[in-house]
């Protein structure tokens, strides 16, 4: 692989889901943890014909959880990860586009409440192999959007600010 077609990111990127509706999520990039996962609450399994498949919500904003996108998606996969607390999780992984500096590919993500976390999305060096490079030292490399921008992709009339801690 030549290092000048590689996609040169920083160690948290805005990224979108097209196929599952999601316009902007910010995604850390984790080249520690295998696979992929992005925030999903309400997770039922059903079938469609055969085929299992699984309906949830993804929280795109962190601080703007009253904001979702119901989801639904064929089951890829179902797998025990190791939660980065160290505990083993069961997760259903799907298959699903991502897009990213102009780009886009296939990707599994595994679908976990990640409401503890500071990104509603972490990128896995599966989705990274042969087209990313990380430079840890930047951030939002390829993307920055607005909060007007923002706020017009989800639809919102006012943003929340982040509470401080008073010291």
């Amino acid at each position: 692989m030549e290092l000048r077609k590689l996609m040169i990111v920083g160690n948290a990127e805005w990224c979108a889901l097209p196929n599952l509706k999601v316009p902007a999520i910010r995604a850390r990039i984790d080249s520690g943890a295998k696979t992929s996962s992005i925030h999903a609450v309400n997770i039922q399994e059903f079938y469609k014909g055969r085929q299992q498949w699984v309906r949830f919500e993804i929280h795109p904003l962190r601080i703007h959880t009253d904001i979702f996108i119901k989801c639904e998606a064929p089951v890829y996969d179902f797998r025990i990860v190791k939660s980065s607390t160290g505990e083993a999780q069961p997760r259903y992984v799907i298959q699903t586009t991502i897009a990213m500096g102009g780009e886009k590919w296939t990707i599994q993500v595994t679908l976990a409440n990640r409401r503890s976390m500071g990104f509603q999305m972490l990128l896995g060096r599966e989705a990274m192999t042969h087209r990313i490079l990380i430079n840890p030292s930047e951030d939002f490399r390829l993307t920055r959007y607005t909060k007007k921008q923002i706020r017009t992709f989800y639809g919102i009339e006012h943003w929340v600010p982040k509470k401080r801690s008073r010291k």
